[in-house]
């Protein structure tokens, strides 16, 4: 499909400003970018997890949400849109709908990787006909800033302290283990379309991939790195920096997975050292102090791993 960012903002927006999310958060980008890919001529209904996103959208008697809304429970949101999902085919084939719907669930990290695992795993394996999207700001920020499985190896969290016992055997560095890679735990269960993407340049890489979400049939999930700048410690207006060394570094590559084949969507012409990145964030600040170089070398030799096996994926 060709992309044209003039046409595309001059859509209606299905969610609007006035919400109470931070100056330089990423969710609310991610939100705006995945509906505007639906096409005018067909409506949404949403459903959002407790989170950030939910808590700062929905202030009664206010919403942001210009469609269909569902607050979820922490857990549920994959199964409540798969259930909105059925009724509707069930109406639709007995003439009671006319109106063509979309059906899109929102889940941060804590209530994707972790808490709603469950659910999501049973609606991508039964193939409903919605999109689950993922904004991963790596850690419960909505509740604390508390570690989940999202949360990159040595990233400073409030569970995962700097400079105090952790409990884990070893002196508080943040946390000990590596993220989770949950894009290709989803592609396991045979979705047509999986992604993984963020906000780079103008925006082409989501929009074009969130349409193709919306529009090819059966489950899809889309993986959209979306960064916190609270938890994350950055200050607001370096979202898109940031997010561009993510991509560079390749500690976030940009790829999708159509029909079980990979393919890279984006591939740096010079692939940068994670220093890059991890400077611009408080929450690695510890990982630059003397005597802890081992630190970022380790999780460099990580990240090169993770990218020559997407290669192989790939090519």
């Amino acid at each position: 499909m060709s992309y044209n960012l003039k046409k595309e903002s001059c859509k209606s927006e299905r969610f609007v400003g006035g919400h109470r999310l931070c100056a330089g958060c990423g969710a609310s980008v991610a939100v705006r970018g995945v509906l505007r890919a639906v096409n005018d001529e067909d409506k949404t209904v949403c459903g959002v997890a407790t989170s950030c996103l939910e808590v700062s959208s929905v202030l009664f008697p206010f919403t942001a949400w210009q469609e269909g809304f569902i607050h979820c429970a922490f857990e549920n949101v994959a199964a409540t849109i798969a259930g909105v999902e059925a009724n509707y085919k069930a109406m639709k084939k007995k003439g009671k709908v006319k109106d063509n719907y979309k059906f899109v669930a929102f889940g941060g990290d804590g209530g994707t990787y972790d808490i709603g695992l469950q659910s999501l795993s049973g609606a991508m394996e039964r193939g409903h006909d919605m999109v689950y999207v993922c904004y991963d700001n790596e850690a419960y920020m909505n509740t604390g800033m508390q570690r989940s499985s999202s949360t990159p190896k040595f990233a400073e969290v409030t569970t995962a302290p700097v400079g105090s016992e952790q409990g884990v055997g070893q002196m508080g560095v943040g946390k000990g283990q590596h993220k989770k890679d949950l894009t290709a735990i989803i592609v396991g269960h045979g979705v047509p379309y999986v992604a993984q993407t963020t906000f780079t340049g103008n925006f082409k890489d989501l929009h074009e991939k969130a349409h193709k979400a919306h529009y090819t049939p059966g489950a899809a999930f889309l993986n959209v790195l979306a960064p916190c700048p609270r938890g994350w410690r950055y200050p607001p207006e370096e979202l898109m920096n940031i997010c561009k060394l993510a991509v560079e570094t390749c500690i976030w590559p940009l790829y999708e997975v159509v029909n079980g084949e990979w393919a890279l969507t984006y591939e740096p012409k010079k692939k940068l050292p994670i220093e890059d990145y991890l400077k611009l964030q408080g929450r690695f600040r510890h990982m630059f102090a003397k005597g802890n170089e081992w630190m970022i070398e380790d999780l460099q030799k990580h990240v090169d791993k993770k990218w020559e096996q997407l290669l192989k994926r790939c090519k």
